[in-house]
């Protein structure tokens, strides 16, 4: 009888424990495809280079501080090997841009080269033509789109993609109140979570540091800030895109988009 008497008890506990584990774990759930950078160890390095003029120096500083709160990876600041509007990718690490690429819609892009699900390099471009404009020019959208395009090329996706609902204190929730309360211009717990879960496991090889890429030369892209040079749209949600374009042979390049109201 006593039995009988604790089993719904044990099973409420049961039930409320799972339910508790469970929301956890979808909460963390902010990565994309399973894409990330082979590396044989952690934390591993990742050099970001800074093609930026020198109003937007101070907010890659930032996010490049923010994300070495990761235990599994380290970023580093080095000069740029191209420039804010050509934004030529470079084998091994992310170049960082800014530039007035004209009205075409778009706030920030971050673009991913990936063989296999391995990422090889990528880009990140900050839209000056928006950023000069009364509504853009401010520390909290700067610290926001840096923090975010950076990401996507580790491997992270939003935690929200909802664009007025309330923010959940990271760079990875799209919003139109960057500055809060609470405020969304770094990363916060949840990212590092799942950047510990996308880097659990090692390589045999890696894709981090080369200076001669073939997966460049195989996926070339030119005037990649063009909407025709993206492929397909493969995910489109409120202020929120993403497309593919697919070279073949496991070869892809994914281009993250943030649009401007």
């Amino acid at each position: 009888m006593k039995f009988k008497l604790l089993m719904p008890v044990f099973l409420f506990l049961f039930g409320f424990i799972y339910l508790f584990t469970s929301t956890s774990t979808v909460e963390a759930n902010n990565s994309w495809g399973g894409y990330h950078w082979a590396r044989t160890s952690n934390p591993f390095s990742l050099k970001l280079g800074d093609n930026l003029s020198s109003n937007w120096d101070p907010y890659l500083v930032t996010a490049s501080t923010d994300w070495n709160l990761s235990s599994v990876l380290d970023t580093t600041i080095v000069s740029g090997l191209t420039t804010g509007r050509r934004c030529r990718p470079t084998s091994g690490r992310i170049e960082v841009c800014n530039s007035t690429y004209g009205k075409n819609g778009w706030l920030g892009i971050a673009q991913i080269w990936a063989s296999g699900n391995h990422i090889a390099q990528g880009t990140t471009k900050m839209n000056d033509t928006y950023f000069n404009t009364s509504k853009y020019n401010t520390p909290a959208w700067k610290k926001l789109v840096v923090c975010q395009e950076i990401a996507h090329a580790f491997g992270l996706d939003h935690q929200d993609e909802i664009f007025d609902n309330p923010n959940l204190g990271t760079c990875m929730d799209y919003t139109n109140n960057p500055s809060g309360p609470p405020s969304n211009e770094h990363p916060n717990t949840h990212d590092f979570e799942e950047l510990e879960l996308i880097y659990s496991h090692l390589d045999s090889f890696t894709t981090v540091g080369q200076t001669v890429g073939q997966t460049a030369k195989a996926m070339a892209m030119d005037n990649a800030e063009n909407p025709e040079a993206w492929g397909r749209q493969i995910k489109s949600k409120g202020k929120l895109a993403l497309y593919e374009r697919d070279f073949g042979g496991g070869h892809k390049v994914f281009t993250f988009i943030i649009y401007a109201e």
